[in-house]
């Protein structure tokens, strides 16, 4: 009985670790915003500003990508692919690197 009851204490404490490595933090209270160092801007016949949500991973790279508003949805795909090539100094907490997710506004350039 007492092995399976450590076993369980290990695995939740597994999970619980596991669940804040995953954590998604928002900006303020400690946590800076990441910062641009590489952008890549997509063109169209006619400029556009399409806004995004996404997650800068703790590695710099972006994760998840949402579009939250846009004038033209057949532009959306591109913005997409356009954000996951940007590359970002990740915002930090505590010092560390962490997954923040921030706002961005595409604009498309005339092309």
């Amino acid at each position: 009985m007492l092995k399976s009851r450590t076993l369980l204490v290990a695995l939740i404490g597994l999970v619980a670790a596991s669940a804040t490595a995953q954590q998604v933090y928002s900006t303020g209270n400690g946590v800076s915003l990441p910062v641009a160092i590489r952008q890549v801007h997509p063109t169209s016949g006619t400029p556009a500003t399409i806004t995004m949500t996404c997650v800068v991973r703790s590695d710099g790279t972006v994760g998840s990508v949402t579009i939250a508003s846009s004038p033209d949805s057949t532009l959306n795909q591109a913005a997409i692919r356009a954000m996951r090539q940007w590359q970002f100094k990740p915002g930090t907490k505590d010092g560390k690197p962490v997954p923040v997710r921030i706002t961005v506004e595409m604009t498309f350039t005339r092309g």
